[in-house]
C-alpha cells in the first residue's frame, strides 16, 4: 500500500518537445526542431505511418489508411474523418481537428483539415489512393 501523503505532494512536469529536425526533401536529418515545427513534425509523421505495421511503435500511433485501398471512393470518404481524427487526438498537444474538405479524384481522396495545437492551428493535408 503506497502512504497517503506522498501521493500528495506531486506535480506533473511538462518537458519541451525538442527532436530531430528532418528535412523531408532531403531525406536527412538536420539539427534539432522545437515547438511549433516539431509540432508539425509529429503532424507528418503519425499521418503517414500506417497504424500496426511497425513493432516501434504502440498500437495508438499511426492512422490506419492501409484497408481503404480499393474500397469504394464514397466508402473511404466516409470513413477517413474519424481516422484522421483518432490518429491525430492521441498526441495530447493536439486540441481538436476540424474544418474538413474532401476532393475526389479518379483514384484518390485528398483531404485538407485544421489541427489546433498547443502550439497554434496548422493547415494539413492527407492523400489516400483508392
Amino acid at each position: 500500500m503506497i502512504p497517503y501523503n506522498i501521493l500528495r505532494n506531486y506535480s506533473i512536469i511538462e518537458y519541451p518537445t525538442n527532436t530531430y529536425k528532418m528535412d523531408i526533401e532531403r531525406k536527412r536529418i538536420i539539427g534539432y526542431t522545437d515547438g511549433k515545427e516539431a509540432m508539425k513534425q509529429a503532424i507528418y509523421k503519425i499521418l503517414r505511418t500506417e497504424r500496426f505495421d511497425y513493432v516501434i511503435y504502440n498500437s495508438d500511433y499511426g492512422i490506419e489508411l492501409k484497408d481503404l485501398f480499393g474500397r469504394d471512393k464514397y466508402i473511404a470518404y466516409a470513413v477517413l474523418e474519424r481516422r484522421i481524427k483518432e490518429a491525430l487526438t492521441v498526441d495530447d498537444r493536439i486540441n481538436d481537428v476540424y474544418d474538413f474538405e474532401f476532393e475526389i479524384g479518379r483514384n484518390s481522396i485528398s483531404v485538407t483539415f485544421t489541427v489546433d495545437t498547443i502550439f497554434g492551428e496548422n493547415k494539413e493535408e492527407v492523400s489516400v489512393s483508392v
